[in-house]
């Protein structure tokens, strides 16, 4: 195994600066005049045609804050131009809150998402940390419509969508924005000492580790009004591109490195408090390797797996690649066992031989089960936020959100 590929090493380190470095340079085409993101395509040129969505615009305020922490030439004014975005034509200044999105023609995308919310926590905090404008209110205006809307405190967990004026919520709950409200409600501790949020995550993490204790360590991902797990959805449509059937292997990932996160976080003096919960995320990240890692043949994760982690779809989405990227270093780093290391190694190298686009940057975002370079979920490349926090979180502290370590690191 070369050495650029093993963690902790002179070369692995350059070779994830010099990705993360052109992966920050690949997006800087991605503002449209009103700050919302345009979806970039395979050469980071923008794709006009489609839709401006606000979780894609979220994540380019992130990146570009820790592009911008980092020293890149330019990220300031891209943050900026996202902020200006989310302040500006992508909120709902009628009924609160922020659209899903914009269409080419500037019209609203209806509804109101939970998942997109999150992300707008999240570039609120990595926008405070970087010290943009506006950041503060935004931080503040989110925080407050996300609880008023979203926060089932009875549950200790979120519900899903609302229509656009808040008037009537879809009987659907899910797992995905919960998954992305435990790393924003992280970010918010972090970033703005509101350790209540740290809180908060812990009662989402509880309620899922019990489900998946259930099922093996695959983790149901929708579930009824009522929080009942649903198996059965989509299994007619199982390359969902946000609901698919079955298990998706990379949520186990990176559920994983969460709870890593806030096990550590949360019980810094304690390590036998901790314990049991990074136990429960090993055994979540090697069900997810064992049953989605090289399950056909060649290597990859597949995208979902039924209950009995036999692959459905062998597609490969480049950011369940990313989260192994994560999770193998956060759990290396928690456990020191060479396990982790390995499998760190083994993942980069199938990054730089199959998933790095070596001719245009960035990562490809979807594979076929021969790892060729297919579209049908994923086409083109719409942000950098999952392959940018792969060449950070391995050399961070494990017990921060991505932002906060960077600014506390410099």
């Amino acid at each position: 195994m070369e050495k650029k590929y093993q963690i902790d090493t002179a070369e692995n380190k350059a070779f994830l600066k010099k990705i993360c470095d052109d992966l920050l340079s690949f997006g800087h085409q991605f503002p449209s005049p009103g700050g919302s993101s345009w979806y970039l395509g395979d050469d980071g040129t923008p794709w006009k045609d489609r839709n401006r969505e606000t979780w894609i615009t979220c994540r380019m305020a992130h990146v570009y804050s820790i592009g911008t922490m980092l020293g890149h030439e330019g990220s300031a004014e891209l943050a900026d131009a996202a902020l200006k975005g989310l302040r500006g034509e992508l909120k709902d200044v009628e009924n609160g809150g922020w659209y899903a999105g914009l269409t080419p023609e500037g019209a609203i995308v209806p509804t109101k998402q939970c998942y997109a919310h999150a992300f707008v926590i999240l570039a609120a905090t990595s926008t405070l940390l970087a010290g943009r404008p506006g950041a503060e209110d935004l931080l503040e205006d989110a925080l407050a419509l996300y609880d008023k809307r979203f926060w089932e405190k009875e549950e200790g967990l979120a519900c899903d969508t609302w229509n656009t004026e808040f008037t009537v919520l879809d009987t659907y709950r899910g797992l995905n924005a919960n998954m992305h409200s435990v790393e924003a409600f992280l970010a918010v501790a972090d970033a703005a000492g509101k350790e209540e949020y740290r809180e908060r995550a812990g009662q989402i993490i509880r309620r899922v580790l019990g489900w998946a204790k259930e099922n093996s360590w695959r983790i149901p991902e929708h579930y009824t009004e009522d929080w009942q797990p649903d198996l059965e959805m989509n299994k007619e449509k199982p390359d969902d591109q946000f609901k698919p059937y079955g298990a998706t292997p990379g949520h186990g990932i990176e559920w994983a490195r969460l709870i890593t996160q806030w096990a550590l976080s949360t019980y810094p003096e304690d390590p036998e408090a901790a314990k049991p919960f990074i136990e429960a995320a090993e055994h979540l990240f090697n069900r997810a390797v064992e049953d989605a890692w090289d399950a056909d043949g060649a290597p990859g994760i597949v995208y979902t797996t039924d209950w009995e982690g036999k692959p459905c779809v062998h597609d490969r989405m480049h950011w369940t690649l990313a989260e192994a990227i994560n999770t193998s270093s956060v759990l290396y780093r928690a456990t020191g066992k060479q396990q982790y290391a390995d499998q760190f190694a083994q993942f980069m190298q199938y990054l730089d031989e199959k998933v790095l686009d070596h001719v245009n940057g960035s990562w490809f975002h979807q594979l076929d089960r021969e790892n060729q370079v297919i579209g049908t979920v994923w086409p083109g490349k719409s942000d950098i936020y999952h392959a940018l926090q792969a060449t950070l979180i391995p050399y961070s502290r494990p017990d921060r959100s991505i932002a906060c370590a960077i600014k506390e690191a410099k």
